[in-house]
């Protein structure tokens, strides 16, 4: 008789809400668990094995959210279940469906954003920076998922929406560096003025180096030294700009010889020519094709101790113009040396004439 009230008494225990609820959470983040242990095992390897990125994506969003939102889904139906009393069971499932609304914008906004850079990136010819465009995505799905949460609680969004229309414009004008610069970002990609990876100079400032992404605000550019300057969208759109990548990235470079009076100029032509075919093969990496029409002599000056001319060689892209004069300078000298060319030294002669008187 005992033995029966114990049992009957667990029986009530087992069967009440609380317990269902609780091993019901249980059961549904433990499936969450275990779904996402199955699909990282099945679809794993899979999806390294295809060239595609989007399985990528869609593989490391279902990662990331499957046990999230296990937990959250997990808990309104606890709370559905749970002998609560009606207010604060609204409350709570308000709360949970809100965090789930605000998860799932969240998990949305990352997977188009980063599909979209996905995208972007195969489309560089076309848009050719991608976190302005990555960026807006995200902030527009944000936005639409605060007003789906809005609705849901009750809160009507048409009066909010009127309001902000007619407070855009007071937004408009507090926020007009700002705006100034998203607008002047977004016209420097949609032109292809500059793209990602372009190495460009802005004449007024001095500056030079690679782009590294045009955002919102500003535009990166990475120098050769590796720091970064940052440059508004407007000061970009506004400025004399030099892009050493439009619209190819090889280039002529010119370098100022000066040779003796006394030099053959046809020997000293062969010689520069020949010198300047080596380094544009063993430095610059160009075939006997891409070369033509370089290396070129061009003498351009009776100067005061010589006679000068310019070296134009040819490069694949700006920064290795450097290491192609080094090494062309250095070259020269020897074989100038070699053949017996000089290069002379300014030289000026001073006549003085004695007073007569």
């Amino acid at each position: 008789m005992l033995a029966q009230v114990f049992i009957q008494a667990i029986l009530d225990k087992l069967s009440s809400g609380y317990v269902v609820g609780t091993l019901v959470f249980l059961l549904i983040f433990l499936t969450a668990i275990f779904i996402k242990k199955a699909v990282v095992k099945l679809l794993g390897r899979k999806v390294q094995e295809t060239s595609t990125k989007l399985d990528d994506v869609i593989l490391k969003t279902l990662v990331r959210a499957i046990v999230p939102f296990g937990f959250l889904v997990g808990l309104m139906t606890a709370a559905y279940l749970f002998p609560l009393p009606a207010n604060i069971r609204l409350i709570s499932t308000k709360v949970l469906l809100s965090l789930t609304i605000v998860y799932a914008s969240w998990s949305i906004a990352d997977f188009l954003s980063e599909l979209a850079e996905v995208y972007l990136s195969e489309m560089k010819s076309i848009l050719p920076a991608k976190s302005i465009f990555t960026n807006l995505l995200k902030l527009g799905i944000i936005i639409i998922g605060i007003l789906i949460l809005l609705q849901t609680l009750g809160v009507s969004i048409t009066p909010l929406l009127t309001t902000l229309g007619i407070g855009g414009l007071a937004v408009a004008l507090a926020l007009q560096d700002t705006l100034a610069n998203l607008f002047a970002g977004l016209h420097l990609i949609l032109s292809g003025i500059i793209r990602e990876g372009n190495y460009v100079r802005i004449e007024e400032a001095n500056m030079e180096g690679y782009v590294v992404d045009i955002t919102w605000r500003n535009t990166v550019i990475k120098t050769i030294s590796r720091n970064y300057i940052v440059v508004p969208n407007t000061r970009m759109a506004s400025s004399i700009l030099v892009n050493y990548y439009m619209p190819e990235t090889e280039m002529s470079i010119t370098v100022p010889v000066g040779v003796s009076y006394d030099s053959d100029l046809e020997k000293v032509e062969r010689v520069t020519i020949e010198v300047a075919k080596e380094v544009m093969r063993e430095v610059a990496g160009l075939t006997d094709e891409e070369m033509r029409p370089y290396p070129l002599i061009r003498y351009y000056e009776f100067g005061e101790s010589s006679i000068n001319f310019k070296a134009i060689l040819k490069v694949k892209e700006f920064s290795q113009q450097y290491i192609v004069k080094h090494e062309f300078i250095k070259r020269l000298h020897k074989r100038f040396q070699d053949e017996g060319i000089e290069i002379p030294f300014p030289i000026r002669t001073i006549i003085m004439k004695r007073n007569q008187s």
